[in-house]
């Protein structure tokens, strides 16, 4: 029994169940097709259910785009809010924002595709979430500077998207180049370097 069909008969599921198999099938034509090569034909026959029944729960394939992006963003902002709150040493809390980075653009899902390689970008709703996320990391990061460094929130700012825009454009660089380098060493690396330029900054009660 897969959960879609037995003896040729639909399995009806709970809403919530039904909603996340819809998304999970979704994902899959969406990383492989793109948002507009991706027909709602193809995602419901990935699904293995019929189309009146995915347009219950998504009234059109944007509707569907974007309730993916939710869920994925929301998921990438958490991962580096909690590698802030996770340990008071600043080291492993850079560690941590990238290694963030470099799980999400690994999975194998491929999910970082739609928020970082969307081929509907110019679209305002998705564009909206897309900036969520960057704003959303550089927030988190910046807070822990301020806190820890007691430098203006506009030059906190600029040091968390320093640290955000090499954590992305570094795994981004990683996987498209074939992973020529260990995972783990790859973000010791970037690790080492950003902690280089970071740990200049001295904390509260300490002299420069």
């Amino acid at each position: 029994m897969s959960g879609t069909q037995s003896a040729g008969r639909p399995v009806r599921l709970p809403r919530s169940a039904r909603r996340k198999q819809l998304l999970a099938a979704a994902q899959q034509v969406f990383v492989a097709q793109g948002y507009h090569a991706a027909a709602m034909d193809d995602i419901a026959e990935r699904a293995g259910v019929s189309k009146p029944v995915l347009y219950q729960h998504f009234p059109g394939k944007l509707e569907l785009y974007l309730a993916l992006l939710d869920t994925h963003c929301e998921a990438m902002v958490s991962r580096v809010r909690s590698a802030m709150e996770a340990t008071t040493d600043n080291k492993d809390r850079v560690r941590g924002a990238i290694q963030a980075y470099f799980d999400f653009i690994d999975h194998e899902s491929e999910a970082f595709r739609l928020v970082f390689e969307s081929d509907l970008r110019n679209d305002p709703a998705v564009r909206e979430r897309v900036d969520r996320v960057e704003t959303g990391c550089i927030a988190a990061i910046t807070d822990t500077i301020m806190a820890d460094t007691g430098v203006s929130r506009a030059r906190a700012e600029l040091l968390a998207s320093g640290l955000v825009g090499a954590a992305e454009i570094a795994a981004r660089f990683w996987l498209a180049g074939g992973r020529q380098v260990e995972k783990a060493e790859a973000e010791s690396l970037l690790t080492a370097l950003s902690w280089r330029g970071i740990a200049s900054f001295p904390l509260h009660g300490e002299h420069a």
